[in-house]
């Protein structure tokens, strides 16, 4: 009897596995081609799947092509993927429901969606977190920014970005790179879900407001700017 619920035991742990490893096969992943070199990000769709199908429509319509990394702290934040060489906000689709609650954290390497002070204003801006920020992370008595993917190769490209020096450029007021650091595509190298498993894009409904927040962040949070 023992043995049989050993071998039950182990036959669940190997399925298991297997499910884990498909899953990990099956995830989308895009890879990020700058100026100053690549790297790769894996999307969550099963916690953030209205974030992940936003992301690959525009990563689709090639929305990204010649964008910068326009915003960028040290330990903090690198933010791009709205504004055009020209310093000028490239338009976007209307912004998506804000999906900070799905349990994914604001950890070195993930990567999230950058939005305005209303929680539902995200559209196509990203961010990488350098550092970890919890500060972004949601709050019973406040909205966080969502965590969609996680970079999982070329993080020491996302440490050079971060360390480039900073100031004020054309209409930015702060923190731009003095020197442009370049979008030149992001595209889908892999494990792309079927169209059918994404959900569609809706706008997003007014929400409660919810309490007020509690101090602010040391650092300013990721914006649509």
């Amino acid at each position: 009897m023992t043995q049989h619920i050993v071998h039950r035991f182990a036959a669940l742990a190997g399925a298991i596995l297997l499910a884990t490893a498909a899953h990990a096969a099956d995830a989308p992943r895009v890879r990020v081609t700058t100026s100053l070199g690549s790297f790769v990000i894996e999307l969550n769709p099963e916690r953030a799947p209205l974030t992940v199908a936003n992301f690959l429509r525009y990563v689709k319509e090639g929305h990204y092509t010649n964008t910068l990394f326009h915003r960028v702290i040290a330990n903090f934040v690198i933010q791009g993927g709205g504004v055009t060489p020209e310093y000028t906000l490239k338009p976007a689709h209307d912004p998506i429901p804000n999906e900070s609650g799905n349990g994914l954290q604001n950890l070195r390497g993930a990567v999230g969606l950058a939005r305005a002070a209303s929680p539902h204003s995200g559209d196509a801006q990203f961010y990488v977190n350098v550092g970890n920020n919890a500060d972004l992370d949601p709050l019973p008595t406040r909205w966080g920014y969502a965590v969609f993917g996680q970079v999982i190769e070329g993080m020491d490209v996302v440490d050079r970005i971060s360390v480039q020096p900073t100031g004020a450029v054309a209409t930015l007021k702060s923190d731009a790179p003095l020197t442009p650091v370049v979008i030149r595509s992001i595209e889908l190298i892999g494990g792309t879900p079927r169209e059918e498993t994404l959900p569609a894009v809706p706008t997003p409904a007014p929400a409660a407001k919810p309490a007020p927040a509690p101090a602010a962040p040391t650092e300013p949070p990721p914006t649509g700017q």
